[in-house]
């Protein structure tokens, strides 16, 4: 694996290396995203791949609630950068690539079959207004 750089996101800067942010206020810290949003971090990598990876790892460990652990603050928790980075990187040093790969594999699966039903209760509530209205 690669090395990455995690900083704090800056609203209006652009990065040209493959990257992703994370959530870093609120219940949902840690919660990887695609596009940015005032409290983040951003994490830059070197490939695609390394990125795709990083990005899973950091889903996994917002599912397991590996960064629970270390939120602070009393009425909007938060956790800091270095924190974020200690969480990441011993999940890293506890990977194994081929155990890893599938499942990377199940969670984009999951991950799309999760925007269609979303897509699907969507409809159901335009169906339902459009019943309603009619």
């Amino acid at each position: 694996m690669s090395t990455f750089e995690i900083k704090t996101h800056r609203t209006g800067r652009t990065y040209n290396a493959p990257h992703f942010f994370i959530l870093s206020k609120g219940l949902n810290s840690g919660k990887p995203m695609d596009d940015p949003c005032p409290n983040c971090f951003v994490i830059t990598t070197h490939s695609e791949e390394t990125r795709q990876t990083l990005y899973y790892l950091c889903l996994s460990l917002k599912i397991g609630r590996f960064f629970g652990y270390y939120l602070k603050g009393s009425v909007i928790p938060f956790i800091c950068i270095s924190d974020a980075n200690k969480v990441i990187q011993t999940a890293l040093q506890n990977y194994k690539l081929d155990h890893w790969s599938s499942k990377v594999e199940k969670l984009i699966k999951i991950n799309q079959f999760e925007e269609n039903l979303k897509m699907q209760l969507q409809t159901i509530q335009k169906l339902k207004i459009a019943l309603l209205t009619s």
